[in-house]
């Protein structure tokens, strides 16, 4: 085959307007972007806005954003894209057929998007809420629902992500969905000591304490007979707030209250008794 210097001169002769437009269509291109983002920034404000006027609760306010967030970026792809003469059509049906490739290959994202969209249907927990995953007992207050995934702060300030798909399939307990919750202690004391005498000490600690709720339940019982010690069972009821202080503080109080009434609280001991006499 021969070299066609007219086409490689018609070629050379075409290719500084090819680059300007080539450049031109790039900038033009960045620029789109760059407004592009701004707009979905703004988009995304009122939509947060309108949302907190609906009294919408957090986390469907950040999964929604999260879902719009990512449908503007693909259409603001597309648009991009469309400038560079490619074809919208084309273009969706290539995603249409890598969709159904990466939906197969993502299979437990999906599942996780299909769990966090139950998770805001069904409400078993919401922002703010306390939970424990009963699977890998994970536990902490839920920070943020996503759309793949839900964050939990721990009590020490450590950040655990759970993929919505394990949070809608597996059982959790929600221990602040209710308003108030009850305190549940064990209390030994010896054998020897007067358990009417205990309980109604115990009974005065819950009492005088300042967040008990006096309207709920203040219960002190013999829980169980132990080898070396009479175990007492002691329930009350603090509000969410204020438990974790309540139940560290009263068995403290308990504690001083039974030093204070001689009340011994044993510890496990053994008796050796030796029978016999020992031969020289």
């Amino acid at each position: 085959e021969t070299f066609d210097y007219k086409v490689f001169e018609k070629f050379i002769q075409e290719l500084p307007d090819k680059a300007l437009r080539l450049g031109i269509r790039v900038v033009l291109a960045i620029i789109v972007f760059f407004v592009g983002t701004q707009l979905i920034k703004i988009v995304r404000k009122i939509l947060q806005k309108s949302l907190k006027r609906a009294n919408a609760e957090i986390g469907a306010m950040q999964f929604v954003d999260s879902f719009v967030k990512a449908v503007l970026y693909v259409l603001l792809i597309l648009t991009i894209a469309g400038g560079f003469g490619v074809d919208a059509a084309s273009i969706v049906a290539i995603i249409g057929s890598v969709g159904v490739a990466i939906g197969l290959a993502l299979q437990g994202s999906l599942s996780n998007l299909a769990g966090g969209v139950l998770i805001l249907l069904l409400k078993p927990f919401k922002v703010g809420d306390y939970i424990i995953e009963d699977t890998n007992k994970n536990e902490g207050t839920v920070e943020e629902i996503q759309l793949f995934y839900t964050k939990l702060v721990t009590p020490d300030n450590r950040v655990i992500v759970l993929p919505n798909g394990t949070l809608a399939n597996t059982s959790l307990t929600n221990v602040t969905a209710c308003n108030m919750r009850r305190v549940d202690i064990k209390i030994g004391i010896a054998y020897d000591e007067d358990i009417r005498h205990a309980k109604q000490i115990i009974t005065d600690v819950l009492r005088q304490d300042e967040d008990t709720l006096k309207d709920k339940e203040l219960f002190v019982y013999v829980d169980d007979l132990e080898s070396s010690q009479v175990t007492l069972g002691v329930r009350c009821w603090f509000l969410n707030e204020d438990y974790w202080n309540g139940r560290w503080r009263i068995i403290e109080e308990i504690k001083y209250a039974l030093d204070s009434n001689n009340i011994k609280i044993p510890y496990p001991q053994m008796d050796v008794h030796i029978n016999g006499t020992c031969e020289k």
